[in-house]
């Protein structure tokens, strides 16, 4: 007489697979949240410390440009200054003045647009002139009636310039 041997139910054999695949599958599921949380994370970071350079920069770019009309000030005084040596030592004093405080706002960041003999440029200089001149190449800046400036490269003020034209 041959005796059966049984191992057990097939069913309680496939169970514990079919919970070790369930279990496998929330793990990855689980592993894959915490991944893609921590991801988020990084990017809000780095988004909330972008901003706040950006808001640093802006604020430091507002108290430059409250002081433009100083600089400018400065400018139209020392073209306009007498000549002659009983005011060439106020002239000197006034300059000095004007080259620190150029020199300050430089360091924050402030860089001056070149206009002398450059292509008008619509993106940094503002045309309110436009004078027919045949002696130079059409849209060259002839003259300078206010500086433009840079502020760590963007665009604080475009320069406002006389240009040439040709008929």
């Amino acid at each position: 007489m041959e005796e059966e041997v049984s191992f057990g139910d097939t069913a309680s054999v496939a169970e514990p697979s079919e919970k070790l695949a369930t279990l496998t599958a929330e793990r990855d599921q689980l592993q894959d949240l915490a991944m893609r949380r921590q991801a988020e994370f990084e990017n809000f970071r780095k988004r909330v410390q972008r901003e706040q350079m950006e808001f640093a920069e802006y604020s430091s770019m507002e108290a430059v440009r409250s002081l433009l009309p100083s600089l400018d000030d400065f400018e139209r005084a020392l073209k306009s200054a007498p000549a002659g040596p009983e005011s060439s030592e106020f002239v000197k004093g006034v300059e000095l003045i004007y080259q620190r405080l150029l020199e300050s706002v430089k360091k924050l960041g402030l860089e001056p647009i070149e206009t002398a003999n450059q292509k008008f440029d619509p993106h940094s200089h503002h045309a309110v002139d436009k004078v027919e001149n045949s002696e130079v190449e059409e849209d060259t800046i002839l003259d300078e009636y206010q500086r433009g400036y840079n502020f760590k490269g963007r665009l604080l003020r475009p320069a406002m310039v006389k240009v040439s034209v040709q008929k």
